[in-house]
């Protein structure tokens, strides 16, 4: 049988977790909510640790991601993948800056492996911001971020992407640190 359709979700948790109604007004405070998204997804057992919000000019949530790997059996299921389409179908639009007044913003808990750096350049993002560091995910957990091009913030810049890192990096360095000391338990 040939397979015709993706299905692909957040677990119930963030429903809960999440207040579509609050503004996140700093840039501080979307990645604290990155943060704690992965937190809950490694305390939940709902897939690793990663989280991600995109935000829209009036520093209101339109969507947000936690990393869905493991459970839902595709490399595509990462944090930031999950916020980017879930936002994308919100809008309907593939190119989230066409169709939301800007800055649209993506917070993350981590920077962004190679798949979604490519991502990143492609779903209509103005604004980066990340937690962790590539090297703190490689050092911290067993995850290979890929390789990205030696100047990939400045590849960002290029593009229009303005990349902001270490926001609460030891905060997200703790979620990896645990998550890499006990392993994934799904």
């Amino acid at each position: 049988m040939l397979y015709a359709q993706v299905h692909l979700t957040l677990p119930a948790w963030v429903h809960d977790a999440v207040d579509m109604a609050r503004t996140y007004d700093t840039d501080e405070d979307k990645v604290a909510l990155a943060i704690a998204l992965s937190r809950l997804n490694v305390e939940h057992a709902s897939g690793g640790p990663f989280g991600a919000a995109v935000f829209g000019a009036d520093h209101r949530i339109v969507a947000v991601g936690v990393n869905r790997v493991v459970p839902h059996n595709t490399s595509l299921a990462h944090a930031e993948n999950m916020a980017y389409m879930l936002a994308q179908q919100r809008v309907q639009s593939f190119r989230l800056n066409a169709v939301l007044p800007g800055p649209v913003v993506l917070a993350t808990s981590a920077q962004p492996c190679c798949q979604c750096f490519g991502a990143t350049v492609w779903a209509g993002i103005d604004r980066l911001l990340i937690g962790a560091r590539a090297e703190d995910v490689e050092t911290l957990t067993d995850f290979d971020e890929g390789p990205l091009p030696a100047d990939w913030v400045g590849e960002l810049n290029k593009r229009g992407i303005e990349v902001v890192r270490d926001l609460h990096r030891d905060a997200s360095r703790a979620v990896l640190a645990h998550y890499g000391q006990h392993g994934p338990q799904y």
